[in-house]
């Protein structure tokens, strides 16, 4: 498993729990906001973690912190990654995992196989406008269905969140991704934040009106939303 960071405490990235964050390299998507360039497109750049050193640290803390938040790029890329899952598990942890949702099989499979305790799936864009959001001009929107109908089937916790850009994201957005995921558990909208390490400057923060606009409409159809890093 190419781990190239990890944030050795949080208590914000996995609900409830007192947690470290583990960062696995490359993703298959380049969505022109994210903020983890360097995971994403500079991996030649940089130099993985050593194994042994992160097994090393989980190991120490195990009985100190509660959970591991795996997120990315996108954790399931990596051929090894229900192996690793796996060790977390044995080790005790409670194990969140953040993804694009663009590998629903694995998905199902890590799911299946009970490695993971709780997942995030980021939901880009209304179905119309992925691919744009994503930076991929061809793209198989089938596996992001496929990955929503998994979660919604509730093996596990789950939620569904979205980074709000104010040029890629507008009302009739929202209005669309809320009739597609009526009746998920909870939604999440977060704002997007500048960076250094953004792929392509020049996107902006939603205005805190439009995020309450959105909000509202998605309260028709999912009862749990809420607005996340404000």
């Amino acid at each position: 498993m190419k781990l190239y960071g990890m944030q050795k405490l949080t208590l914000l990235d996995y609900p409830g729990k007192i947690a470290a964050t583990l960062f696995a390299g490359g993703c298959n998507f380049r969505c022109p906001f994210c903020h983890n360039a360097d995971l994403v497109t500079h991996l030649d750049k940089i130099e993985p973690m050593r194994s042994e050193e992160v097994m090393a640290f989980l190991e120490k803390r195990k009985y100190t912190l509660e959970g591991i938040c795996l997120t990315g790029g996108e954790p399931l890329l990596q051929p090894d990654v229900a192996d690793f899952l796996a060790m977390l598990k044995a080790m005790g942890y409670s194990v969140k995992l953040d993804t694009n949702g663009s590998s629903p099989k694995k998905l199902k499979e890590i799911l299946d196989a009970g490695l993971v305790d709780y997942v995030a799936m980021d939901i880009k864009n209304s179905l119309q406008k992925y691919s744009q959001t994503i930076g991929l001009a061809i793209f198989d929107i089938g596996d992001i269905i496929e990955s929503v109908q998994i979660l919604m089937e509730g093996a596990v916790p789950y939620e569904f969140r979205t980074t709000v850009v104010r040029e890629l994201h507008d009302e009739s957005d929202f209005r669309a991704i809320g009739e597609w995921l009526c009746g998920a558990r909870q939604y999440f909208l977060q704002p997007f934040l500048d960076s250094p390490h953004v792929i392509c400057p020049g996107f902006h923060a939603p205005e805190p009106e439009a995020l309450d606009a959105y909000m509202a409409i998605l309260k028709r159809t999912i009862p749990n939303v809420a607005v996340r890093g404000v």
